[in-house]
């Protein structure tokens, strides 16, 4: 999203961007004021072009977030800008709130970006690699997927070092010039759980490991489960919704709700216990285990998860 944003400014031939972000709730500076600092540090950048000198793009980040007495001010200022001395962006993972989001639609332009997947990243790697005339073949196409994820940035910098090798590329020349794995996205782990896919989740496992804490995954496991019990016990997904202080849009609410069926009442508190033992495991025993901890518990969990697992 924040590229497409960058992408948009720069077609609209601004001279530098200025990136605001805006905190969530309960987030950011204290502020016995209106608006929190954060957004009171925008306000100078959507009242005047003049105030910088030629042409500023403003990108205002997680603007999903902004709190309803913000938004009227931020919706005031906007409609006074000068469009030919500010271009102004809202990025929003979400409904960007009340008036704003309605001035957006009537004014304004919406561009949709979908969330990159690993099937999106092998299309994008695919086209790419034509357009840059690198031949790969499907072993190295697949290392690199394993190596890089859905970082298309990262893709594209190693489709630069490869262009300089005649011939199909191999998965083994691929392996040897990039040792790293991704920093791994949690929720890839998580999936792969979902999915009942044992072998799957342990690459998933191996991958974070490489750059990520034990501890940081446990905790992410152990939000989603409980996520996963209130859906189980929710009547409605409004009600689960407010019981986790979410949007009933919010993706995490709709993912989990989908989910509500997959395990049983006994499962997630299996599962549940066994993210508390690894835990305590973690914290007590010599790091030479919790690698171990960690494959022992993934194993468990995909049973646990999913009834594709069982």
């Amino acid at each position: 999203m924040l590229d497409r944003a960058r992408h948009l400014l720069e077609q609209a031939g601004v001279d530098d961007i200025d990136r605001f972000d805006i905190p969530g709730r309960g987030a950011g500076e204290e502020s016995d004021g209106t608006l929190r600092p954060e957004v009171e540090r925008l306000i100078p950048a959507l009242q005047s072009g003049s105030l910088f000198g030629g042409r500023r793009g403003v990108m205002v980040v997680d603007a999903h977030q902004l709190q309803a007495a913000e938004v009227d001010v931020v919706v005031d200022l906007t409609a006074a800008i000068d469009g030919d001395s500010v271009v102004l962006v809202f990025v929003a993972d979400g409904s960007i709130p009340g008036r704003l989001g309605r001035m957006v639609k009537a004014d304004g332009e919406v561009h949709p970006v979908q969330k990159m997947r690993e099937k999106d990243a092998a299309e994008w790697l695919a086209r790419t690699a034509r357009e840059r005339k690198v031949r790969l073949d499907g072993e190295a196409t697949a290392t690199l997927l394993q190596r890089f994820g859905s970082d298309i940035a990262a893709l594209g910098q190693a489709l630069d070092q490869l262009a300089s090798i005649e011939g199909p590329i191999t998965g083994a020349e691929v392996a040897a010039r990039f040792s790293n794995r991704p920093d791994e996205p949690m929720w890839h782990y998580a999936d792969a759980l979902a999915a009942g896919d044992t072998g799957e989740a342990l690459r998933r496992l191996s991958d974070f490991l490489t750059h990520g804490h034990p501890l940081a995954l446990l905790a992410f496991i152990e939000n989603d489960l409980r996520r996963r019990a209130l859906a189980a016990a929710a009547p409605t997904v409004e009600v689960f919704a407010a019981w986790i202080g979410a949007r009933p849009d919010y993706y995490p609410v709709t993912k989990a709700w989908k989910l509500r069926t997959a395990a049983t009442d006994v499962e997630l508190r299996r599962a549940l216990d066994a993210v508390a033992r690894a835990d305590a495991t973690l914290k007590s025993a010599p790091e030479a285990l919790h690698r171990l901890t960690m494959e022992r518990l993934t194993v468990a969990l995909s049973r646990w998860y999913s009834p594709r697992g069982r």
